[in-house]
């Protein structure tokens, strides 16, 4: 998912903790849920589920990060995706397929008794749905915590958040943020801790990176910036065939970005993706409060309609009531 600037990204990281960054924090909502419907599971890759097998991993995700987050200082706004556009159909088609085979090598691993590759085919088989989506909405009405409906793209609205200054920073997994203007990207917010990659356990720690460093430190534009994930490839549009980052860069910085477009794909014209990430759908219909959360309709959505234990929707309600250094939240809203 995203644009793969990562090897001309490395030396513009700076690690951060939620102890070092409050304020207020743009989500793209839907690539923090499909984060937790990720991670969140059981060995086997069975994501966790109530009796009447209905997915929770997103909602206990919800629940208790976002719980640490408040104790931590920094107020939440989840932005969430809105209707695609044409450009982006061939990725959504090519990750519905994937998804689909996915799914079917995770049964054939269940079947054979595989735990390791079907926990492997399980989170590549994930999706976020429109079940998950709304009874993410209605967690986060309950829990006090605003979120915004975008019209296109959650990461593109949560960028012109930033940018507007209504919030401090983006909170994505993507590079794309940072094609659609955010002026400062936190990765690994939503995800930070101990997992295990590939038989190996490894920490995962929040970092941030400033879109001026990283223009700025390779003498770029935000538009040259953009050239070099179009030869990379995007959720738009394939990329030129054996160009990575590091090429992409060196041809952009060479001037020979549209040279090297017709020789490779003459038929592709770039503009209409350099200009839906310059100018991408946007709104400016929606509100920033923060409420005090409803506990006890909280406790009757998850405890009693999702089976959640009572005594750990408690613990993390405590963070919502009683922030560290406050006696209530009071001063906090």
């Amino acid at each position: 998912m995203g644009v793969a600037l990562r090897d001309i990204l490395a030396e513009y990281k700076t690690p951060v903790t939620l102890e070092t960054i409050p304020g207020i924090a743009a989500i793209d909502a839907n690539n923090t849920l499909y984060q937790f419907l990720t991670i969140i599971r059981q060995p086997d890759g069975t994501p966790l589920m109530d009796g009447r097998g209905r997915v929770t991993s997103h909602l206990s995700g919800i629940l208790f990060r976002i719980a640490n987050f408040m104790d931590k200082g920094i107020k939440p706004v989840l932005v969430f995706d809105g209707k695609p556009g044409e450009l982006k159909q061939a990725t959504i088609d090519q990750r519905r397929k994937i998804r689909d085979t996915a799914g079917e090598r995770w049964k054939e691993a269940i079947e054979r008794g595989d735990e390791a590759e079907a926990y492997k085919q399980a989170r590549s088989a994930t999706r976020v749905d429109a079940a998950i989506i709304e009874s993410s909405k209605e967690l986060l009405r309950l829990l006090g915590i605003p979120f915004v409906q975008a019209p296109g793209e959650g990461e593109a609205q949560a960028s012109y958040m930033v940018a507007k200054g209504e919030a401090r920073y983006v909170v994505s997994q993507d590079y794309d943020t940072l094609l659609f203007g955010a002026p400062t990207l936190v990765r690994n917010l939503t995800v930070s801790g101990k997992r295990k990659i590939r038989g190996r356990t490894i920490t995962i720690s929040p970092e941030r990176i400033v879109l001026s460093e990283v223009l700025a430190g390779l003498h770029l534009t935000r538009e040259q910036l953009i050239e070099i994930s179009i030869l990379i490839g995007t959720d738009f549009n394939p990329g030129v065939d054996g160009v990575g980052a590091k090429t992409g860069l060196k041809i952009v910085q060479r001037g020979e970005f549209l040279q090297k477009l017709k020789e490779k794909q003459p038929d592709f014209d770039p503009a209409p993706v350099m200009d839906l990430f310059l100018h991408p759908p946007v709104t400016d219909d929606y509100t920033l409060v923060w409420g005090h959360p409803d506990t006890a309709g909280i406790k009757k959505m998850l405890c009693d309609g999702y089976e959640f234990s009572e005594e750990r929707v408690n613990k993390a309600l405590e963070n919502f009531t009683v922030k560290a250094g406050q006696k209530t939240l009071e001063s906090w809203f």
